[in-house]
């Protein structure tokens, strides 16, 4: 499926915005920030109109060139993404800014292997007004501890397409150079080589801040959760 251009995609976000996540689906909001932090929200994809802003997002060649998500030849559609958020081997959140409750982007770990304690990382910026202002590595940041404590893992590996920019990114968060796979990502019929990454749990610097966070008790990891965020 072709992208639904930027009219629709504002038009989503506007929808998403407007509507708030279930009562029943929201962790209690932690006491006013101190001075100087902003306040960010990871949430699940819920309505409809989250799964359509996701997938317009995930079909912009901007955003998609850069994943793998198979064979399909349709590429990640609204359907799709349902199906990916309700299987134990994926966890998917969008996150905010500290405006409103609009998304900004997508955030996920797929693969995730219970046993192993193990899942692969990435992350698209859909909302490109709120690029280079940091909340992409603020939101990368919290998930990912959210994701070594309520999921158990030990270890989260990535991979980044050689010559994209988000290699520097992925070294901010902990991620370490592992190796690389020759020539085995295609864009417009040029293959490149991705570089492979890996994260320890022991590694993230905000687990250890999150551990300490008083969320009154261990909450679901398909909760909202909002979480106070340094200044980019």
């Amino acid at each position: 499926m072709a992208p639904r251009g930027a009219a629709v995609t504002r038009s989503l976000r506007r929808s998403v915005g407007r509507k708030r996540a279930p009562q029943g689906a929201r962790v209690r909001r932690q006491p006013a920030a101190e001075p100087g932090v902003l306040d960010m929200t990871l949430r699940p994809l819920s309505s409809f109109a989250d799964f359509e802003l996701a997938a317009a997002w995930l079909q912009r060649k901007e955003n998609y060139q850069w994943l793998d998500f198979g064979s399909s030849t349709q590429g990640v559609t609204p359907a799709l993404l349902k199906i990916m958020v309700q299987r134990q081997s994926n966890f998917i959140r969008l996150y905010t800014s500290d405006a409103d409750d609009t998304p900004i982007g997508i955030v996920a770990l797929t693969n995730v292997d219970r046993n192993m304690r193990t899942g692969t990382f990435w992350i698209v910026a859909g909302d490109k007004s709120f690029r280079s202002r940091g909340w992409g590595r603020i939101a990368a940041s919290r998930f990912l501890a959210l994701a070594f404590r309520d999921l158990g893992l030990h270890t989260v590996n990535t991979w980044i397409v050689e010559h994209n920019v988000s290699r520097r990114s992925a070294e901010r968060l902990g991620f370490r150079f592992i190796g690389r796979q020759r020539q085995c990502h295609f864009i417009d019929g040029q293959p490149y080589d991705r570089l492979l990454f890996d994260l320890l749990a022991s590694e993230l610097p905000e687990i250890e801040r999150l551990n300490r966070a008083a969320f009154g008790g261990r909450p679901d990891v398909g909760a909202t959760v909002h979480l106070p965020a340094p200044r980019p």
